[in-house]
C-alpha cells in the first residue's frame, strides 16, 4: 500500500487516547517536515533524507532537536507497526550533542527522573497490561531495583503492612514499602493474571506452552519498550528511571541517611547525587511557584 507522509501523520495524530496538548505538540513538531515532504510516498523517505532534514533544523536548541527526532522516530515506528514500511529509516540514530560554540552545554542534571507529565502518560500507557502495571507501580512506589523486584517470591510480600524485604548490593537486606495505588494494581495482577504454579511474584508463560517461569528482565524490558515505543515523551525510559524518580521526589522530604537506607546504597556519595538541585528541577519548581504566588502588588 502506497501511503504519503501527510496521510501517515493524520493517522498518527488521530490515534485514540492522545491528549489535545499532545496532539498540538506533535503537530507543531511535524509541520516543518510536512511542508517539505508531505506529498512524498513513505517508500521514498529514506534515512539519508531524514538525517539531512534533522541536520538542517535551524534555530532550535539541542533539546528541541531531540524532541523533533523522537517524534519523527515514533511516527515511523507507527508506520512499521501498520506495515506501511518494513523498517524505521532512522532507527538507532544518535542524538545531536550540545554545541558549546553557540552557548549550548550539558546541563547539570545528575540523574534522569520522570516528570509528572511523563508519569501520567506512563500510567495511561500501562493500564491495559496488568503485569506491567503492577511491576511499574511497585518500582515507582518502593524505589527498589528491577532485579530485586524480579527476584521476589509471592511469600516475600507482607500484604498487611504493604512492605517486602529484598537482598541488595553487598548482600544486604532492607525493607521496601509501597502505597495503596500499588496495592490495588498488585492485587489485581495476582488475583487474575499471575500463574500460581510457581513461587515467583511475577511470572511468565510463552504462548501455547504449559511451562511457567519467573519473569525475566529481558521479557519485562521488551514489554515496557513495546508499550511506550510510539510515545515520544517516554523515549529511552527504562525501569531504572522509576528508581531515580523515587529518590528525587523524597530527597527534600527525608534525611539523606534515611533515603540511603531506603535505596540500599552502599556509599553515601551515591545518595548525595539526588541532593543536588539540578537546573531542570529548579526550573520546574520556579515555574510552579509562579502559579501559586501572586504578582507584586496583588
Amino acid at each position: 500500500m502506497s501511503v504519503n507522509l501527510a496521510s501517515l501523520v493524520t493517522q498518527f495524530l488521530e490515534r485514540h487516547g492522545l491528549a489535545d496538548s499532545t496532539i498540538r505538540s506533535y503537530e507543531s513538531t511535524l509541520m516543518p517536515l510536512l511542508q517539505l515532504y508531505g506529498s512524498w510516498s513513505l517508500s521514498i523517505l529514506d534515512r539519508e533524507i531524514l538525517v539531512e532534514y534533522l541536520n538542517h533544523l535551524n534555530g532550535v536548541s539541542y533539546i528541541t532537536h531531540h524532541r523533533h527526532q523522537a517524534v519523527i522516530t515514533a511516527l515511523f515506528n507507527f508506520a512499521v507497526e501498520y506495515r506501511y514500511i518494513k523498517s524505521n529509516p532512522i532507527s538507532h540514530l544518535k542524538r545531536r550533542k550540545p554545541n558549546p560554540h553557540i552557548g549550548e552545554h550539558n546541563s547539570d542534571i545528575v540523574v534522569r527522573y520522570l516528570t509528572q507529565n511523563q508519569l501520567s502518560i506512563l500510567d495511561q500507557a500501562i493500564k491495559k497490561d496488568a503485569r506491567l502495571s503492577a511491576l511499574v507501580h511497585l518500582l515507582y512506589s518502593s524505589g527498589a531495583r528491577i532485579a530485586e523486584i524480579l527476584a521476589l517470591d509471592l511469600s516475600d510480600i507482607d500484604f498487611t503492612a504493604r512492605k517486602f524485604q529484598v537482598i541488595g548490593k553487598g548482600n544486604k537486606q532492607r525493607w521496601c514499602f509501597y502505597n495503596e495505588d500499588t496495592e490495588f494494581c498488585l492485587n489485581n495482577y495476582i488475583k487474575y493474571y499471575r500463574h500460581p504454579q510457581i513461587s515467583a511474584l511475577f511470572t511468565a508463560q510463552k504462548p501455547n506452552q504449559e511451562y511457567v517461569s519467573r519473569l525475566s528482565y529481558a521479557t519485562a524490558y521488551s514489554t515496557l519498550k513495546n508499550t511506550v515505543k510510539n510515545i515520544p515523551e517516554l523515549e529511552d525510559v527504562g525501569f531504572h528511571h522509576l528508581r531515580h524518580t523515587f529518590a528525587s521526589q523524597r530527597v527534600g522530604i527525608m534525611g539523606i541517611e534515611e533515603l540511603r537506607a531506603l535505596m540500599g546504597h552502599e556509599k553515601i556519595q551515591t545518595t548525595l547525587r539526588y541532593s543536588k538541585i539540578t537546573s531542570q528541577r529548579a526550573q520546574e519548581v520556579a515555574l510552579s511557584a509562579f502559579e501559586k504566588i501572586p504578582p507584586l502588588g496583588q
